[in-house]
C-alpha cells in the first residue's frame, strides 16, 4: 500500500497530469487509459496508485475492472491552495505598486 502522497508532488509528473486530464473528461479503466497513453498498463496502474494516495482520484469496482475518476474534493483542495498563493502574490504586487507610486509622488 502506498502511503498518503503530497498532491503537488503527484501532479509534478507529466504522465500523471495527463492521466488527470483524461479522467477529467470521464471515468476510465487502466486499460482505457493505457490505450491512449504512451506508457504500459503497469505504469498507468502505478501512476493511478500515486494519484489515489494523493487524494486526486477515486476508484470503484465494476465487474472485474476498476474504474478511476477524478476526486473533485482533491482537486478543489489543490485549487484552494493555488488561489491562496495567487491572492498573496496579487496583494504583494498591489503593495509594491502603491509604495512605488508614493515614492514617485514624493
Amino acid at each position: 500500500m502506498i502511503a498518503e502522497a503530497d498532491p503537488w508532488v503527484a501532479m509534478g509528473d507529466p504522465s500523471r497530469r495527463r492521466i488527470v486530464r483524461l479522467l477529467a473528461a470521464g471515468p476510465s479503466s487502466v486499460a482505457e487509459l493505457a490505450d491512449v497513453l504512451p506508457i504500459s498498463r503497469p505504469a498507468v496502474s502505478q501512476h493511478l496508485k500515486v494519484l489515489k494516495a494523493a487524494g486526486l482520484v477515486d476508484v470503484r469496482p465494476q465487474g472485474t475492472r476498476r474504474i478511476y475518476q477524478v476526486d473533485p474534493a482533491g482537486l478543489q483542495a489543490l485549487r484552494a491552495e493555488l488561489d491562496g498563493f495567487w491572492g498573496q502574490a496579487m496583494a504583494n504586487f498591489v503593495e509594491l505598486t502603491n509604495r512605488h507610486t508614493k515614492e514617485n509622488e514624493a
